[in-house]
């Protein structure tokens, strides 16, 4: 499987084993000892995937996530870290995250969960060149999503959002009117069942609700099942 990964992580132990297993799945990999250094990776190189530990020496992995994340950078990102709380959790989420695995892990999870992120990258490029002939644009409301772009406009003003967060927005929209399950949410756009992480659907819907709320676009709670996406504005959430 080809693809580019970036592991930015200063324990040697860790470092190798990653490596090792990566290139043996087929990925070619770079390697930082510091979050200095791998900040300048990551900007300066195109990556598949940056596995992105927490505690390190320069910079911390928090701070990292959220320099790239305002340098535009669209990287899927999974930070690595021994905390364990949900304190933890949410505020790696909440940097731009876009998966959060705590100490002692399995190295094969890891390895797994790069490789469902490459297969689900792989299968949206072909999606997108499959349909290049095709109108990428798709509306909402008062919001224009221009697939081609990854861009969210409304009366041509340009809205700021995430790529996860394009993403959720588009699968809301293709699925409007009807409850979705936050299980069918993780399989479908994080690309692997993560049990018991909804979580991580929660802080995303959370962060997409206060920038939609401003333009009468709802997005309901369903107790037990998950969230839709209002078609009207009669109920409030």
């Amino acid at each position: 499987m080809n693809g580019k990964i970036l592991i930015v992580e200063d324990e040697i132990s860790i470092q190798k084993i990653l490596e090792f297993e990566l290139v043996q799945a087929g990925f070619h990999v770079d390697i930082a000892g510091d979050g200095q250094t791998g900040l300048e990776l990551a900007k300066t190189n195109v990556y598949d995937v940056i596995l992105l530990d927490v505690m390190l020496p320069k910079k911390d992995g928090f701070t990292v996530c959220r320099e790239l994340r305002e340098n535009k950078t669209e990287t899927h990102i999974i930070l690595l870290s021994a905390r364990d709380g949900e304190f933890d959790r949410v505020l790696g989420l909440d940097t731009g995250a876009d998966d959060y695995m705590t100490k002692p892990f399995s190295v094969k999870e890891v390895v797994s969960k790069v490789k469902a992120v490459i297969r689900r990258q792989n299968k949206t490029q072909s999606r997108t060149e499959s349909t290049v002939l095709k109108t990428n644009v798709i509306e909402f409301k008062a919001l224009k999503m221009d697939l081609d772009k990854f861009e969210v406009t409304t009366n041509d003003k340009l809205l700021d959002f995430t790529l996860k967060e394009f993403e959720l927005l588009k699968y809301l929209i293709k699925h409007k009117g009807r409850a979705i399950h936050r299980n069918a949410l993780l399989d479908d756009l994080w690309g692997i069942t993560f049990y018991g992480e909804t979580r991580v659907v929660d802080v995303h819907i959370f962060k997409l609700r206060e920038k939609l709320k401003q333009y009468g676009i709802i997005i309901k709670t369903v107790r037990g099942i998950g969230y839709m996406l209002e078609e009207d504005n009669h109920e409030k959430n």
